[in-house]
């Protein structure tokens, strides 16, 4: 994709998606995920930042749409801090659904809201330790949910199906679920992901057409979202964040762009030709 030049849809569904999007801008949802799609993926998690020019490209973005959320697997506040999104002239229209929508930050007032922790959580912290030992693996606590990353093990892939099984026993014995994505195994509560986070929230602002792209298997349910939000007719956009490790998404998506660059080009070229 040359610089601020739209890519083509390759499907009829995402080119209605966009020419809506382009041709009511005010009541369009521009939503995504935030690892892998605007912040590149790295070893350890903390140190994941926002691509460099991704808060650019959403200041010049955000005002021109109904809205911009980034719904992640992350806390939300996290998100925010990584993403530097707070305090932004241009971003009060953002929102951030963390923890696959469990918590809710909002640009304008700065503050997280969310229910109660899932007692489950606690119980799969205190016992993750002697399932790991030995593994090479690195847990990230997210506070409402776990999650056990195989990238630093000798062997990822390996690690990673050989844990597979036992962490799903382990959620599955304390009320919680197993969500994959890139070499990382996520324990979490049931009962949210990101079609439902995306669904509530494009029906909270009465969004006439929804973008929304991603990266990972985490997303799967955001795009079976978008799917569903096209047959009840406000168009849809699917943008994948192209990756070699994940092949679902790109399979599925109206748009693919080279990772995390590709997905700020998009934004910029969506602002410029907003107007």
């Amino acid at each position: 994709m040359t610089a601020n030049a739209l890519p083509a849809p390759v499907t009829k569904a995402g080119q209605e998606g966009l020419a809506a999007l382009l041709a009511d801008s005010g009541k369009a949802l521009v939503a995504l995920d935030f690892d892998g799609t605007l912040a590149p993926i790295v070893a350890d998690p903390e140190l994941a930042r926002a691509h460099p020019q991704a808060l650019d490209a959403l200041v010049a973005l955000a005002p021109k749409v109904a809205a911009v959320a980034v719904i992640t697997g992350r806390p939300a506040e996290v998100a925010v801090r990584n993403g530097g999104f707070a305090g932004v002239p241009g971003l009060e229209h953002l929102v951030v659904l963390g923890h696959y929508g469990a918590e809710r930050w909002d640009a304008r007032s700065g503050e997280v809201t969310a229910p109660d922790p899932h007692p489950g959580v606690d119980a799969v912290r205190a016992e993750l330790p002697g399932l790991l030992e030995g593994s090479g693996t690195w847990v990230e606590d997210k506070g409402r949910a776990v999650a056990v990353h195989t990238r630093r093990a000798a062997d990822p892939q390996a690690a990673f199906e050989a844990l597979r099984e036992p962490l799903t026993g382990l959620a599955t014995r304390h009320g919680l679920i197993v969500e994959p994505g890139r070499m990382v195994l996520e324990l979490r509560p049931p009962g949210m992901d990101k079609g439902v986070a995306l669904t509530g929230f494009a029906r909270e602002i009465g969004a006439g057409s929804v973008l929304y792209g991603g990266d990972d298997l985490g997303d799967l349910p955001a795009y079976s979202a978008v799917d569903t939000l096209r047959t009840s007719g406000t168009p849809g956009l699917l943008v994948c964040s192209g990756s070699d490790e994940v092949t679902e998404l790109r399979e599925r998506a109206d748009v693919v762009v080279d990772g995390p660059e590709g997905v700020v080009e998009l934004l910029r070229a969506l602002a410029d030709r907003i107007g």
